[in-house]
């Protein structure tokens, strides 16, 4: 690999711009493009780099600084964007089972640039196609085709008006008539109204719709997913008996429009039911090849955790521009020093580096396990596609819903912690619209309850949990799982035994340490959990009212201490695999390391309330290796912001560009927006920004 790299690609891999950003990157122990090619694989970098390079040769894509869109205007140039992308064809059916990294990695691309865009690409090509494909069958694999050639463009209508996290309660109806052999979809009232769908309000032509399937006899069998027209794609115009529109403008994310929707008595063919997991026959007998419920639940899982899988990518994305942005700023920008004629970058300073280099190491590790569980949600729908009906398909689509329900939380909530720092680690600049922190923390925000509200989605995962120790208590049976997640469980009475006997700073500096501590933070919260929830019942509580008591101080840290134990081994067990290059060794050790004791860090009062932590000693080491390690990365940070960072186009950030001339790249951009081109350009004061101005103008 060191000769590929020494081999000089720069087309693949350019050298920066020289400027002040030089020195940091003169002093990283590693070289960014061995680690560019380790983290993604040269193919993945090409295919990156023609995505990128597309949108900058586009018109279609061009930037406008300082140009406000309407909404109507921002929402129309999103979809000829998206429109645009399928036409490019980056990425063919073909590939994405070839390569199914490349799903993520095209979102991840599209949501650099705009996180809007990728949004939409996402809800049409991945959601909506993916619940095609894995709840549909055979008779629904023409729509796949349809998809991917934009004659239909799709949503994924599940939440309504007046119920979003409590699916149970959707009220949407899918009524059989044997007489014509058609389901009548229907909402009862405006409360039933599909709500917040993305891609519904100005542009979708079908929907996946959620709704109660009933069969004559009144017996209903749970939400089913249907294809449903809900415009004409030559017209857009509604379907006879579709109520649709769009709910207006949001925080962010206003390139999307999400939208509303209400059927009154629409007929659609028996066909349209997605029927992997349950049919209804001409004559309207529902039939299932699932005769277990709690399987065919967990079947139906996967098209739900495909979007919030989806999502922890999505969040990702927004916090490695903020992170790139920030930390090229901290590199650059000078305040004080150790004497008045001498300043210093503000990266230099303990508090500045632990700000902001944890959230570095947070990417790197958040980024890995999300490629990872991507995997896992293809393995889970190849087989669902194959017909693969066994008890450990089912138990597969439990686990992948169990993490994914906490994943999406921890990243979109990292992120927008993360967010809010490297905006204020940015002084008064990162408060500025054009150095785009303050779009990518509302873009993000949303990500905090699409796919559900996450302190909802954590009693999911808490849940499933609680559900796994009741069995090993009931029936003495091993705590066992597909991606073997929970397997370290059936060793709780030996882990619950430990102490932490880390004594020396230097010892801390391993993410072996902090793996151990949370497996006996997770055995610790579980045995808590489950005595809580069992002593709230047997003080009269009902199981309803059992487990709402258990959520704050139990079931909550208990979910969010089990995903963070799984991101941080699975990062682990990555960078400690022998295929590691030795001179990548280090630094990938330090980010694992410096993710796993900042993560562990924030549950200091839980270890002390447990007793695996006593005395002031355990809780000093802790925090001087945060420390520690925020300052062995120090000179490392902007060479691991090279390998993440998108080209300045993409990032689109004066105070982030790759060539770190802070002020200069400022000042012309603040000339720019503010029309004042002409008037600088003569004013002798300005004469050292003649190039940067002649270079704006001549792009203008």
């Amino acid at each position: 690999m060191a000769s590929t790299v020494e081999g000089g690609d720069t087309a693949l891999l350019p050298e920066f711009p020289r400027g002040p950003l030089d020195a940091y990157r003169a002093r990283a122990s590693f070289s960014w493009k061995e680690l560019a090619l380790f983290t993604e694989g040269e193919d993945m970098l090409r295919f990156k780099k023609t995505i990128f390079s597309a949108l900058e040769n586009d018109p279609l894509f061009a930037r406008s600084p300082g140009a406000d869109l309407s909404l109507e205007k921002y929402r129309e140039l999103n979809f000829l964007r998206c429109k645009r992308i399928f036409e490019y064809d980056f990425l063919s059916v073909e590939d994405m089972f070839k390569s199914p990294l490349k799903v993520p990695a095209l979102i991840q691309c599209l949501g650099m640039y705009d996180s809007s865009l990728a949004a939409k690409y996402l809800l049409h090509s991945l959601v909506f196609g993916s619940a095609v494909y894995s709840s549909g069958s055979e008779r629904h694999l023409t729509y796949i085709q349809k998809i991917f050639r934009m004659e239909i463009f799709g949503c994924f209508a599940l939440t309504e008006l007046s119920h979003g996290s409590n699916t149970k309660a959707i009220r949407t109806t899918a009524h059989y008539d044997p007489a014509t052999e058609e389901f009548i979809i229907h909402s009862p009232d405006f409360e039933a109204a599909k709500f917040w769908v993305g891609n519904m309000g100005k542009t979708a032509t079908h929907a996946v719709v959620f709704a109660k399937l009933c069969v004559p006899g009144d017996q209903c069998h749970g939400l089913h997913p249907f294809i449903v027209q809900i415009r004409d794609p030559k017209t857009l115009l509604p379907m006879p008996g579709v109520m649709v529109g769009d709910i207006g403008k949001k925080l962010g994310q206003n390139g999307l429009d999400n939208g509303f929707a209400m059927f009154h008595k629409v007929r659609v063919p028996r066909q349209s039911l997605l029927n992997r997991m349950g049919d209804v026959t001409p004559e309207g007998t529902y039939v299932s090849p699932f005769k277990d419920v709690r399987q065919r639940f967990g079947v139906s899982l996967g098209s739900l955790s495909s979007g919030r899988v989806s999502i922890v990518s999505l969040a990702i994305l927004n916090l490695k521009l903020a992170v790139a942005i920030a930390l090229r700023f901290s590199a650059t920008r000078r305040q004080f020093g150790p004497t008045e004629e001498e300043e210093i970058p503000v990266l230099e300073y303990p508090m500045q580096q632990w700000r902001l280099l944890p959230y570095l190491a947070a990417v790197y590790a958040l980024d890995h396990f999300s490629k990872s569980l991507f995997l896992d949600l293809v393995e889970l729908q190849r087989g669902l596609a194959s017909g693969d009906r066994s008890a450990r398909q089912a138990e597969l689509g439990r686990e992948i819903h169990a993490l994914a329900s906490a994943s999406k939380p921890l990243a979109s909530w990292t992120t927008q912690q993360g967010i809010q720092e490297c905006r204020e680690a940015c002084g008064g600049h990162g408060y500025l619209a054009m150095n785009r922190l303050g779009v990518l923390r509302d873009d993000n925000d949303p990500n905090c309850t699409y796919e559900g509200d996450n302190n909802i989605l954590l009693q999911q995962t808490s849940n499933y949990l609680l559900g796994l120790l009741a069995h090993q208590v009931q029936d003495g049976a091993c705590f066992r799982s597909p991606l073997k997640s929970v397997d370290f469980l059936d060793a709780c009475p030996g882990i619950l035994d430990q102490k932490f006997e880390v004594s020396s700073v230097a010892d801390c500096l391993d993410s072996a340490v902090a793996l151990a501590a949370y497996k006996w933070l997770v055995c610790y919260l579980l045995r808590e959990t489950y005595q809580k929830l069992n002593q709230e019942k047997r003080s009269g509580s009902s199981d309803f009212e059992a487990r709402n008591k258990c959520q704050v101080s139990h079931g909550r840290p208990l979910a969010l201490a089990f995903v963070e134990l799984t991101v941080v081994q699975r990062f682990h067990e990555h960078v400690h695999q022998p295929c590691v290059p030795p001179s990548l060794r280090a630094v990938l050790g330090r980010l694992s390391a410096l993710y796993a004791l900042w993560s562990l860090s924030r549950h200091t009062a839980l270890l002390y309330r447990g007793g695996y932590f006593s005395g002031e000693q355990a809780g000093e080491v802790l925090e001087s290796a945060v420390l520690a390690l925020c300052s062995q990365l120090k000179d490392d940070a902007v060479a691991l912001v090279d390998v993440i960072a998108p080209p300045d186009f993409v990032l689109d950030s004066p105070i982030g560009r790759a060539d770190g001339e802070l002020y200069k790249n400022l000042w012309g951009a603040v000339l720019q927006e503010s029309k004042v081109l002409e008037r600088a350009s003569w004013w002798p004061e300005f004469s050292v920004n003649k190039p940067v101005i002649g270079s704006l103008k001549s792009k203008l």
